[in-house]
């Protein structure tokens, strides 16, 4: 594991209202804390999982905050009732984005017009509330570009969480004021090559990390865990591998990461956990 020194991090996207972690939480999150993760953003994919995601959050007020969105996969769902209860939602504090919302291409759960329509009224409702835009896209780049470049101006802040893409792909978000999340998919040197060299472009005030936990592992990880759940723990390594990649001083970068993750979605410092933490 990474030596730390007291470095802060902030996990932008976690999916800790996951059942992997219903077991173990709180040692996933002290295990966290012991690498120097100070803070995190829990991931709303659904009506549901944004509403357990911002109760979690109250449960660690000051450590965890919460995104209330609809992901691109159950796109088929969103409907009016969505709509209302994600604009209620986000007048929580502890809501710090709309998403994750955007394209899934790949996968292709819900039809493209039913997943246009829902990335366009959760644009809509993060126009409304003047909340920052937490987003995925995957396998379409063109349309989810196109949209994005009619609501950016609208829009407070916008960052493409678990960014994937190419050195072009990070130009045109970058040209569009966007903010790139990189994950755990940089440290894999199968699939992650394009994104290795799109990290030497992307400008240091304009990056953050995130783990995606349970999802996306780091595949370099030694020792390998005997578990292929990824926990927000391994956000030091992240910072590590992509530090050294960039040839910046980890500290420095993640100095950095953590300055932007709290101007992006507006964070306090983060409080002593230790003694100010609510157990669930």
């Amino acid at each position: 594991m990474p030596e730390t020194n007291a470095v802060e991090l902030i996990d932008i996207g976690a999916n800790l209202t996951h059942d992997s972690f219903d077991h173990d939480r709180d040692r996933v999150l002290e295990r966290a804390r012991a690498v120097g993760v100070v803070q995190q953003v829990i991931t709303g994919t659904s009506v549901d999982g944004s509403r357990i995601a911002t109760e979690l959050a109250r449960q660690y007020s000051g450590e965890l905050y919460a995104t209330a969105g609809m992901h691109p996969h159950h796109a088929s769902d969103f409907d009016d009732d969505a709509r209302r209860y994600f604009a209620e939602l986000a007048a929580d504090e502890v809501v710090v984005a709309i998403g994750e919302c955007g394209l899934d291409f790949y996968r292709n759960f819900s039809p493209h017009a039913d997943q246009e329509r829902a990335f366009v009224e959760q644009l809509e409702i993060a126009v409304g509330v003047q909340l920052p835009v937490f987003l995925h896209q995957r396998d379409a780049h063109d349309p989810f570009l196109s949209i994005m470049r009619d609501y950016r101006d609208r829009l407070p802040a916008a960052v493409a969480h678990c960014f994937t893409g190419d050195r072009k792909q990070a130009r045109e978000y970058l040209d569009l004021d966007m903010h790139i999340g990189i994950t755990g998919w940089f440290c894999d040197e199968r699939r992650g090559q394009a994104l290795r060299d799109a990290a030497l472009y992307i400008p240091a005030e304009r990056m953050m990390i995130e783990t995606d936990a349970p999802y996306l592992l780091p595949r370099d990880l030694r020792p390998r865990p005997k578990s292929r759940r990824n926990e927000p723990m391994h956000l030091a390594h992240i910072l590590h591998e992509l530090a050294l990649h960039r040839g910046d001083e980890p500290k420095v970068l993640a100095a950095a990461t953590t300055a932007n993750a709290r101007r992006f979605f507006s964070l306090p410092a983060a409080n002593d956990m230790h003694q100010s933490e609510t157990k669930p």
